[in-house]
């Protein structure tokens, strides 16, 4: 760590900058200066992130240039921007940073594989931005940092600060700006610490596959065995905690790469949804709650510093985020083998799916682009309903080239090493929400134990008559009766008449990538 660090090739002149602090100082630091800001009775840092407490999609934007212009898939995930905005909104947050008595650096890689590592710089001035960065890039040694040189990209982070809405191409206040050609992010007006990590999350998109390199929004664990299963699924599909499993060593809980050689994780920590976390649910989270860990927008009692995990009065997206080794069983470094099991998580709450499905090659593309989960929607009167989400690639919110790359990508790596796909629904059974029960999580452990011990490779399978995937007849520890969702209701007829709305929804959903896709995949979708 330095305090002497100069920052004046950004034009940033502030003489107090903090480069590499550890934990201990960092929580001095933000209990001096943070506003609420608290310890924990674990021993974690508790903070907030301000009127933002989620990311910004609809504020993101990628300036559009000719050197990448033609690469990267427009449209309302990826907003262009022009390169004097990006100029406008950059010299914003410098003048910002500049106005701070003391500014933090975080010099980090992105990558465990060195063949395929990046070099990431954070300039910020909030120390719990510091320390979730410390906790999210993979921290280098004193060596390192020492010949650290100039990083590949910078993240200037003035969230405090707002974007002016008049400036061209703006919405809000908020505005997440990121230039390919000058390697660097802008962010102003949030401080939801999750948009740093996303925006190197958004790089990787950009420049793995120009490398062959497939990158991933999933997680990732190993076996004794060596044998490696990677886990796909939008948020509350049970990525991060079907990973965290005691016999198996973890990889990593989000974002990953499949090289020629096998898996390696992009991050150097883990980013769990908190809300409802506990020690008997899932354990090597709940012990990751600990001195250096960060807790955003926790609830706790004000003269234990007890967390109220089941509190979401602040937001119901409460986070924590620990280094990787926090996890006692994590695989330092975090690399490993091709995967010999891709499972694709799904949260159906229309409860037509079954809670696990054999999935042809075909089918898995056609599932992966898909990206398909269901959301509960409320109103103000308390009357809820399923509602489809479709999300390309389970992370299209992060994605710079269109689908078909990653899918093209996924299909080549499965192919080259005759990996396994598999459909899980952690979602409901019996009926849609409201009317069905929540498949327990047991149920879905034991599945993932199936897989993983060769138990579901010999169980007998019956086809689906509409979505055509094959769903095992038996799995241990799991009822029969489960296995196959249209006898778990009441009304056979009135599953038969749900499963084809969902059925609906994904052949209408498809329709929009019809053009870059297959013949093979587009016929794995349901036969409507």
């Amino acid at each position: 760590m330095s305090t002497d660090f100069s920052l004046a090739q950004y034009k940033i002149e502030v003489s107090n900058v903090v480069r590499n602090a550890m934990p201990a100082m960092l929580y001095e630091e933000a209990v001096r200066h943070e506003v609420g800001a608290a310890i924990a009775d674990s021993g974690a840092l508790m903070v907030r992130s301000g009127k933002k407490t989620g990311r910004s999609p609809a504020d993101k934007r990628i300036v559009e240039h000719p050197d990448s212009k033609n690469d990267i898939w427009w449209g309302k995930v990826n907003v262009a921007v022009d390169e004097h905005t990006f100029a406008i909104n950059r010299e914003r947050a410098i003048d910002y940073l500049n106005t701070r008595e003391r500014i933090y650096v975080v010099d980090g890689f992105a990558g465990w594989d060195p063949k395929e590592q990046i070099k990431i710089r954070i300039i910020c001035s909030r120390p719990y931005h510091a320390l979730f960065m410390w906790n999210m890039l993979i921290r280098p040694t004193d060596e390192q940092l020492a010949e650290f040189g100039e990083p590949d990209y910078v993240i200037f982070n003035s969230g405090q600060f707002p974007a002016n809405r008049y400036t061209s191409g703006m919405t809000s206040k908020t505005s997440v700006d990121l230039s390919f050609e000058r390697q660097e992010v802008v962010i102003l007006g949030t401080e939801y610490a999750g948009e740093m990590k996303k925006g190197i999350f958004t790089v990787m998109n950009y420049i793995m596959p120009k490398r062959g390199v497939l990158s991933m929004h999933c997680s990732a664990n190993v076996g004794d065995e060596g044998d490696v299963s990677i886990f796909f699924g939008l948020s509350g599909t049970g990525k991060t905690t079907l990973s965290a499993d005691e016999q198996r060593k973890l990889i990593g809980d989000d974002e990953h790469c499949w090289t020629d050689d096998g898996i390696h994780n992009i991050e150097g920590g883990c980013y769990a949804k908190a809300i409802d976390l506990s020690a008997e649910n899932e354990p090597a989270i709940y012990g990751a709650i600990k001195f250096g860990t960060v807790l955003e927008n926790v609830v706790y009692d004000k003269r234990s510093h007890a967390v109220d995990f089941s509190d979401v009065s602040i937001t119901e997206n409460t986070r924590a985020a620990y280094p990787i080794e926090y996890i006692p069983n994590a695989q330092i470094p975090c690399i490993a083998g091709h995967p010999k099991n891709i499972i694709l998580l799904t949260c159906d709450a229309f409860g037509v799916l079954p809670p696990v499905a054999k999935l042809t090659p075909a089918q898995a593309m056609y599932h992966f682009i898909s990206g398909y989960t269901a959301k509960v929607a409320g109103t103000e009167m308390g009357v809820t309903e399923p509602e489809a989400t479709f999300s390309a690639c389970f992370g299209a919110a992060f994605m710079v080239w269109h689908p078909s790359k990653y899918a093209e990508l996924l299909a080549k790596k499965i192919e080259e090493n005759n990996t396994t796909a598999w459909l899980i629904n952690t979602g409901w059974t019996g009926g849609a929400y409201g009317e069905g029960q929540r498949i327990r999580l047991g149920f879905t452990r034991a599945i993932i134990n199936a897989i993983h011990d060769g138990s579901l490779d010999k169980a007998a399978y019956v086809e689906d008559p509409l979505f055509g995937f094959a769903i095992p007849t038996q799995c241990p520890n799991v009822p029969e009766k489960i296995l196959t969702p249209r006898k778990t209701w009441s009304d056979a007829n009135a599953y038969d008449k749900q499963a084809r709305h969902l059925a609906e929804l994904f052949t209408k959903n498809f329709m929009k990538f019809q053009d870059g896709s297959s013949e093979a995949i587009i016929n794995a979708g349901p036969r409507v």
